[in-house]
């Protein structure tokens, strides 16, 4: 398990921000496209999407659609294929470090909330605030 040191800045709104969801990249499998259309409402609603990101969160829709197609091999078969199960969890590790770059987990969302929160630090006794320093 990976552990990231530090405090991740906040997400916020990008001024640059695409404002309509671009096509699902034709490449892409069908889980993949699904995945696709399925986040980026979310993302363009949230403002933190540019066109450069869009290679990124394109990885990330294959990530999760190798997990699909993955999961859709091994089922039927019964068997326990060892190299298929590396392979699936390799792509599910992949995603989830991808999904936290963009939002798409519970506490990466966290992030993009409290950005637009305000400063309302004082009221938590754990934050490091500007002004802590002359309280």
């Amino acid at each position: 398990m990976t552990h990231l040191r530090g405090v991740k800045p906040p997400i916020d709104r990008d001024s640059n921000a695409l404002t309509k969801a671009p096509a699902a990249p034709k490449q892409l499998s069908a889980y993949a496209r699904a995945e696709w259309k399925r986040i980026m409402p979310g993302l363009i609603e949230r403002g933190i999407i540019t066109r450069g990101d869009l290679g990124g969160v394109e990885d990330y829709c294959r990530a999760r659609g190798l997990v699909r197609e993955i999961e859709d091999t091994l089922r039927p078969s019964g068997e326990i294929d060892m190299k298929l199960c590396r392979l699936q969890d390799k792509a599910m590790q992949t995603a989830r470090q991808l999904a936290a770059e963009y939002g798409l987990s519970p506490v990466s969302r966290a992030r993009v909330g409290s950005a637009a929160g305000g400063d309302d630090d004082d009221d938590n006794p754990m934050s490091i605030g500007r002004n802590r320093a002359h309280a």
